[in-house]
């Protein structure tokens, strides 16, 4: 091979079948020759400068179980090995895939799916527990209590704006999947969710008009499983084009509505409810002190006026929404509970 001699290939031939793929015995091909590894297969180009000098591939594949072989783009080329494969591509170059990131790959399609082909080997993670991918247009996540997920499009974006796996959300618990009717509105089809660690979660819808304001066009949502006493979750969807454009859904416990005989209620102490709300979940971001009063507002106007309704279930519906949009009421306190209850909690203006 090359010029060397036949008795030192075979040496080296039977040294890496008799100790393992991850010994070579001294033997070290030019980056472009072909190698034989652990039986018939050989190994040649950049998958060979893959497989033998990207730090622990050999360790991690094993044996090649193939010679290389073409992918249905025609355009890619793959080998396979004892427990995983190298990937190439002219515009990605050669990577290996394999464990539980390379079966999430595969069932999304493999290069031909929606993640294309590996840009990178598998990375650690900054905290030192989790790895990682990266794809062409997704990066896989893996960590010990979480599994593989990929992360990609507007969740991925967002996600990464609050610290990736070591900030707001950690790391992913699931792949996206059909968001169903968002907020009691949004079409089956036109909304992606994707679940965090505690609880959390990311969503993102096109828009559609028939559903809840903030999201009649583009947007982007988020939320927390609270389980608190008086809230059960709280969800923050704001209009992709408009971040002041926000609703803020909260779904209380039955403890926190309002009994006509009095109790341990939100109506009780306010403050309480609105730190609850908050307690898994972000304040929408860059809200101005009237957005955050006109909400806080509202919050207690649904505190105090919803009542368990003697006919099943509470007035005023299920959950609690606030609207960023709403104007802060100002005047005497009598003066702001009668638009409250002028409006149902609703009001439009100040007047």
């Amino acid at each position: 091979m090359n010029g060397r001699p036949a008795v030192t290939r075979l040496l080296a031939t039977l040294a890496a079948c008799t100790a393992g793929a991850s010994l070579m015995v001294g033997v070290q091909a030019a980056p472009a020759s072909a190698e034989v590894f652990c039986g018939t297969h050989s190994v040649d180009g950049a998958i060979w400068t893959e497989y033998t000098q990207a730090p622990g591939v050999r360790d991690a594949l094993g044996c090649p179980t193939s010679d290389e072989l073409g992918l249905p783009d025609g355009v890619g080329r793959r080998q396979v090995f004892d427990h995983g494969s190298i990937y190439w591509s002219p515009n990605t170059g050669a990577h290996a895939v394999w464990g539980l990131i390379g079966q999430e790959w595969a069932q999304h399609g493999w290069e031909g799916g929606y993640m294309g082909y590996p840009l990178s080997d598998e990375l650690k993670n900054p905290d030192g527990i989790g790895v990682r991918q990266q794809f062409q247009n997704a990066t896989v996540y893996w960590s010990p209590g979480t599994g593989a997920h990929a992360v990609h499009g507007n969740i991925g974006w967002w996600w990464g704006q609050y610290g990736y796996e070591r900030g707001t959300y950690g790391y992913p618990t699931s792949d996206e999947y059909d968001a169903g009717h968002v907020g009691g509105n949004v079409d089956d089809n036109n909304g992606v969710r994707q679940d965090f660690q505690n609880g959390k979660y990311l969503l993102w819808s096109g828009g559609q008009q028939d559903a809840f304001e903030s999201c009649q066009s583009a947007c982007i949502g988020y939320g927390g499983i609270t389980n608190s006493k008086w809230v059960v979750k709280t969800e923050v969807y704001i209009n992709w084009n408009d971040s002041h454009f926000t609703s803020v859904h909260v779904t209380p416990t039955d403890a926190a509505f309002k009994s006509p005989l009095g109790g341990d209620d939100a109506a009780g102490n306010v403050d309480e409810d609105w730190r609850q709300v908050w307690s898994n979940t972000r304040m929408f971001p860059g809200a101005t002190p009237t957005e955050q009063n006109s909400t806080y507002q509202q919050l207690l106007c649904h505190a105090d006026f919803s009542y368990p309704n003697p006919k099943g279930g509470h007035l005023g519906g299920p959950t609690w929404d606030l609207e960023t949009w709403r104007p802060q009421l100002t005047g005497s306190n009598e003066a702001i509970l009668k638009k409250m209850i002028a409006s149902g909690c609703n009001w439009d203006t100040d007047s």
